[in-house]
């Protein structure tokens, strides 16, 4: 994967992490992208989303979502080359969950509401009548309950994300994910793990940016750095993230120390 870029190109060109892109190999089943905010990371992953035409969840297809619109000129540039070209999958922004559930319980409801309307409606008429004039509407509400359950909406954030996330996953497709921690608790994201082992043992790939150092924990997954403009695969022992985290939770009250230096920081115990 490669992309050309020529001095005076806007964003996302302006990019270091994009300027700099030579050839990305993703030869492993799980691929991660880390790095600080403003670093790329996503930038990239929503330029390979729009490369490959894959739908999104929770928000209109990439190739109309104008908050997109830097993608799709990031993704037009980039030369993909496949192993074995697949139109399974998804794209999926954490920022997008939120809306996709609260668009699924007012469909719900529009659903519930034509039912409740054709009941009054063809109160006098034949149940044959009625039931052809249910059809629509029962299915579409029946469908939705087999694929999401009663009402993903009413379950906490991170149960709605897993059961969607599920839902979605699909045998040989390929999956991009962009901070799919942000609704999860660190024992949902263990369950994420879970579900993303369980997919590529069924041949499906993943390419995902994230700031977890659980999730990147993952055996076997590639990771690639951002930092510092520079794109570099780095091993999981050497990332800042995961000694950031390590060295907080071995002595928090060193952090803290530095961190409020108008206050007398307790130990946490």
């Amino acid at each position: 994967m490669r992309v050309p870029v020529a001095d005076g190109d806007p964003y996302p060109f302006t990019v270091q992490a994009v300027r700099q892109l030579g050839e990305l190999r993703f030869d492993r089943p799980v691929t991660f992208f880390v790095g600080e905010n403003g670093s790329g990371k996503s930038t990239l992953l929503e330029g390979i989303a729009a490369a490959t035409h894959l739908p999104t969840v929770g928000a209109q297809h990439i190739d109309h979502d104008r908050t997109l619109r830097h993608a799709r000129d990031l993704g037009k540039r980039l030369r993909l080359r496949w192993r074995h070209r697949t139109h399974h999958g998804f794209f999926l922004r954490a920022e997008d969950f939120f809306g996709f559930t609260k668009s699924l319980a007012t469909q719900r409801v529009e659903f519930e509401q034509e039912l409740a309307r054709i009941e009054v409606e063809y109160a006098d008429r034949s149940a044959h009548a009625k039931a052809l004039a249910r059809g629509p509407a029962a299915s579409s509400l029946r469908d939705m309950t087999n694929r999401y359950g009663e009402d993903l909406d009413a379950n906490s954030h991170g149960q709605s994300f897993l059961k969607l996330f599920q839902s979605r996953l699909v045998p040989d497709g390929v999956f991009l994910l962009d901070e799919p921690e942000a609704p999860l608790s660190p024992q949902s994201i263990l369950a994420l793990m879970a579900m993303i082992g369980e997919a590529v043992e069924q041949g499906a790939q993943f390419i995902i940016a994230t700031h977890s150092p659980i999730l990147l924990a993952f055996p076997g997954a590639t990771i690639i750095s951002f930092d510092d403009g520079a794109i570099r695969t780095v091993p999981f022992a050497e990332l800042d993230h995961v000694n950031l985290t390590r060295d907080f939770l071995n002595d928090p009250s060193r952090y803290l120390r530095h961190l409020f230096t108008t206050a007398n920081a307790e130990p946490l115990s």
